[in-house]
């Protein structure tokens, strides 16, 4: 009776272990084979999500159009001026596999 006991007691420990496994990060997220930013179009509604709350909506629909360029798995992301003006425009860098914003910054 009592290695009846045992013996349950250690199956049930050892079910109750494999329930509490909690995978990692890489096993729980599913990672498009393109990223999560796979195009231009992507990383430049990201950027303007970003920038809107920080430089606000009208300055940024000012900067238009934008254009992002894809560089070492960074897309590097910036507004324009029209022909004449002087100064800068709004900056992001966004990270191609997971969306991370890397850098936000207004140029001068």
């Amino acid at each position: 009776m009592l290695l009846r006991i045992i013996s349950i007691f250690l199956i049930s420990t050892v079910l109750i272990a494999g329930c509490n496994h909690h995978p990692s990060d890489d096993e729980t997220t599913y990672l498009p084979p393109g990223g999560y930013v796979p195009n231009e179009s992507t990383a430049i509604a990201i950027a303007k999500a970003v920038w809107i709350p920080i430089y606000g909506k009208e300055q940024i629909e000012s900067e238009a159009p934008f254009v992002a360029t894809l560089k070492n798995g960074a897309w590097y992301v910036h507004g324009s001026l029209p022909k004449g003006y002087m100064g800068g425009t709004a900056e992001a860098v966004i990270s191609k596999r997971d969306g991370k914003i890397l850098r936000v910054i207004h140029g001068e």
